[in-house]
């Protein structure tokens, strides 16, 4: 038996995925017909991470879908905020298996209340036409510092923030240049974009739905922040209120998230308390891997 308390009950099934790893997190097991769960992340409250919950509900659509398709595109609504020390709830849909394209919905439920709902796509392999405009034009992540290095250079909230990203997130990240986050804890406005390396902190299984998995978990990583840059300010700043509204995916070729990815980012509009984000994701090879697009609520709550 499971227990949707703040603090889960000692029970092995609930504990196996608290502030486990990135394999951890992208595990999820059937309760049901069409049904799955995933575990707590935590053991006091927090708020979940949009990604990981993108994550895993692609994981329960995928599991009733044919091996050989996989997954080529998702879209995502954030409904309600998600609790990490509970455990979360998947229902499939099986809206269609036609000859080459299959398409699943997922509604992730919280105490039997929907918190995120999401439509994917999978596809049989196919050839045709190729092309790839974006060109990557970035140093290796070896010659990049690391999150710890740049948390010593920062200090009061900026800080903080850097110190729970190394807790919160199970991934090596290197940042290209100054991240906008340290130019707002200064005060000052900076470009609408950031750049950076990933990677998976622990080797993946060979499958590549959870290589695929991992990518959407990190889809959502710093995105929404890209769009504050310009106004000085930051999510998680006294005064403001930000949140993912909807998020899709488009996976282009398979890659391995236990090696180097190089993830571009950039807001292109911010009107009416929303704003739009776009993504590219990269492997070492500079192909194309993910193209993601996001839109936002930010919204001001005091001065300016």
């Amino acid at each position: 038996m499971e227990q949707d308390d703040a603090v889960p009950a000692p029970n092995p099934e609930v504990e196996e995925g608290i502030d486990g790893g990135l394999g951890t997190v992208l595990r999820v097991r059937p309760t049901g017909e069409d049904r799955f769960r995933a575990a707590p992340r935590r053991t006091t409250p927090e708020r979940s991470f949009g990604g990981a919950v993108v994550a895993q509900a692609l994981l329960a659509g995928a599991a009733t879908v044919a091996t050989e398709r996989p997954v080529h595109s998702l879209h995502a609504y954030f409904l309600r905020v998600g609790e990490a020390s509970a455990p979360t709830d998947f229902v499939v849909d099986r809206v269609r298996d036609g000859g080459s394209y299959s398409t699943r919905r997922v509604t992730a439920e919280q105490d039997d209340r929907a918190i995120l709902e999401l439509s994917a796509s999978f596809s049989v392999p196919q050839t045709g036409f190729a092309h790839q405009v974006p060109v990557l034009d970035a140093p290796a992540p070896e010659s990049l510092v690391t999150v710890e290095e740049v948390a010593v250079r920062t200090q009061g909230a900026v800080r903080e923030w850097f110190d729970g990203f190394t807790r919160r997130h199970p991934f090596d990240v290197r940042f290209d240049g100054e991240l906008p986050r340290v130019a707002a804890g200064r005060g000052e406005p900076a470009d609408p974009r950031q750049r950076f390396w990933f990677r998976a902190l622990e080797d993946l299984p060979e499958d590549p739905l959870v290589h695929a998995a991992a990518l959407a978990y990190a889809s959502d990583m710093l995105l929404l922040s890209t769009s504050l840059a310009p106004h000085a300010r930051m999510v998680g700043g006294p005064g403001l209120a930000a949140a993912s509204l909807d998020h899709a995916v488009w996976f282009h070729r398979p890659a391995r998230v236990d090696e180097w990815l190089c993830y571009e980012q950039e807001s292109s509009w911010a009107d009416g308390s929303r704003a739009l984000m776009h993504g590219r994701v990269f492997d070492r090879d500079g192909r194309l891997v993910m193209t993601v697009a996001q839109e936002g609520m930010v919204r001001v709550l005091g001065p300016r």
